[in-house]
């Protein structure tokens, strides 16, 4: 019996070492650096969302000054063809295409790079943000812009934050630090947020535009993401970033010593 469980757990640990973990060398200062990038993230996200919530709270659960010209300036910008791409980013980012995406991205990623470390803190992310949202919008209630704005059909439940910018967020963002952390090319990881960033700005503009959410819903939701990002990162340096010398969990190649 004991011999069945100690071959269980072996081929168990070769499974988990082959597939699941993920060990790459990295400079000492460099783990220092995605630690504190990490924590400043969090603390940052954190920070912008106790902002959010107060001008929420003191506008009593209703728009806010900002709020309401950035609807207002939005309204009047609006034509049939902007209208429609507008729709198309609400589709992309929506409850039903966006999962679909993060399902074939994790997929296709976990088999292509044969360990499935990255994909599930992408899929944990996403996750994540799901709940968070969830409970929030329960506790806050917040009203959404007047029914007669939404260009989209009628959505009549809460605001406060948006799931379509939350989950954009966090889609693009985590994604893009999971990818470009691997690189060594520091010009890759500026375009890789770069564009991580444009995406976020059309989901948000994108909301906002359709009359489904104001200002401050799409600010909480991209301050929520940069905690959930910060505690990736943090997570992901704790798991995978080992400096020369270290024990490691699985196998490390020279060629994945910095400098090669």
């Amino acid at each position: 019996m004991s011999g069945d469980s100690s071959k269980k757990n072996g081929l168990w640990r070769t499974f988990h070492e082959k597939f699941v973990v993920e060990e790459r060398f990295v400079e000492p200062a460099a783990r220092k650096g995605l630690y504190r990038t990490g924590v400043v993230l969090m603390i940052v996200g954190t920070a912008l969302f106790a902002i959010t919530l107060w001008v929420v709270l003191q506008s009593n659960i209703g728009p806010s000054v900002p709020d309401e010209s950035t609807r207002e300036w939005l309204v009047s910008l609006r034509t049939e063809t902007l209208t429609g791409v507008m729709i198309f980013l609400a589709i992309i980012f929506g409850p039903i295409a966006l999962p679909i995406i993060v399902l074939v991205v994790t997929v296709v990623w976990g088999f292509a790079a044969k360990h499935a470390w990255r994909p599930i803190l992408l899929a944990g992310a996403m996750l994540t943000g799901v709940i968070v949202s969830q409970i929030i919008l329960q506790i806050i209630r917040r009203s959404r812009p007047p029914v007669d704005l939404m260009l989209f059909g009628a959505d009549h439940t809460f605001s406060y934050p948006s799931g379509h910018v939350l989950g954009a967020c966090d889609f693009l963002l985590v994604t893009a630090f999971l990818v470009f952390s691997r690189r060594q090319n520091p010009r890759s990881v500026v375009f890789g947020f770069v564009g991580a960033v444009i995406g976020i700005v059309l989901a948000v503009i994108s909301r906002l535009y359709l009359g489904y959410h104001w200002l401050s819903d799409a600010l909480a939701s991209v301050s929520l993401s940069l905690v959930i990002l910060g505690a990736v990162i943090a997570l992901d340096t704790w798991r995978t970033a080992r400096i020369p010398g270290e024990r490691v969990t699985g196998e490390l190649s020279k060629a994945d010593m910095p400098g090669d």
